[in-house]
């Protein structure tokens, strides 16, 4: 992801804050909603132009957020843990089964730059030129030209949220400038905002940019820390592959053993090694089937 690169230096004490002014005003008037939304927006800028951010991994936990509250808008009962689990677990040949699919569509929008190409890639069932059709659709300043994306997608297909709220990130990032998509709105969404349009669509969406910028520059920061702590204990692993194992682990939400590139023993050890230097953490609470993230 490509972000213009602030003079000062990056390092984790000049992480910029979300103003209080931001996090803390109730905007009552549509005006002072999207200039708040335009603020929000622009801090997380310059925190994602930060080198000390793992903008991949940032971007994979977000894409789970974004998944799980587009199965909860379909009314399935699945929440994050249950999602990585049917991605992170899935054996080869295995069907994830919807809710994973669409778990599966977030990450492979995200894993790559905006361009079409990459997005058919997460939504394999529309083809490029429709998927074009709608990307352009939009006009305007970065978050209306994303609303209105939203709108022209679930007009032509009133089922499909998970391409719509896709396809309005991608079309806010393109705005923005970013190369690379980072899954805001749909977190920051109601289901029935998706039932609106014009001026009402643009107010949900702006609402659902302030919210959900607040989270990734905090959620950035979080993460920012502990990817040092992690890139610190890395030389006191000696496994061998050790090194490539603390790469995935700074770029994915979650990491089964079995995916490291170790004997399943040797990866075992690494994760519980991991986990007592304080640098992953267990994220099922199981004896079997673990995963771990930073």
């Amino acid at each position: 992801m490509t972000f213009a690169r602030p003079d000062h230096n990056s390092d984790l004490d000049t992480i910029p804050r979300m103003p209080a002014w931001v996090t803390s005003v109730r905007a009552e008037t549509p005006e002072d909603v999207a200039f708040l939304s335009g603020a929000a927006l622009a801090q997380l800028h310059l925190v994602l132009g930060r080198d000390c951010v793992p903008l991949t991994l940032l971007r994979d936990r977000l894409a789970l957020r974004a998944a799980e509250t587009c199965v909860g808008f379909s009314g399935r009962p699945e929440r994050a843990a249950e999602l990585r689990d049917a991605v992170h677990l899935l054996r080869p040949g295995d069907s994830p089964g919807p809710a994973g699919e669409v778990y599966l569509s977030w990450r492979r929008a995200v894993e790559r730059p905006v361009p079409v190409k990459a997005l058919h890639r997460a939504l394999p069932t529309f083809d490029r030129a429709r998927l074009a059709g709608w990307l352009d659709a939009g006009q305007g300043a970065p978050v209306t030209r994303a609303a209105t994306v939203l709108a022209a997608v679930l007009t032509q297909a009133p089922r499909a949220d998970v391409a719509a709220l896709i396809l309005a990130d991608a079309a806010l990032a393109q705005a923005l400038g970013w190369d690379t998509a980072v899954p805001l709105l749909a977190a920051g969404l109601k289901r029935g905002d998706l039932r609106k349009r014009g001026d009402d669509l643009a107010l949900a969406c702006h609402r659902a940019a302030i919210a959900s910028a607040i989270e990734a520059v905090r959620l950035a920061a979080d993460m920012a820390r502990r990817a040092a702590h992690l890139k610190s204990v890395a030389p006191k692993l000696r496994a061998k592959g050790a090194g490539e194992a603390v790469q995935m682990f700074l770029t994915r939400d979650a990491v089964a053993p079995s995916a490291l590139p170790l004997p399943d023993r040797a990866a075992r050890r690494l994760c519980d090694r991991l986990v007592d230097l304080g640098a992953v953490h267990e994220l099922t609470g199981r004896d079997t089937f673990r995963l771990y993230g930073v």
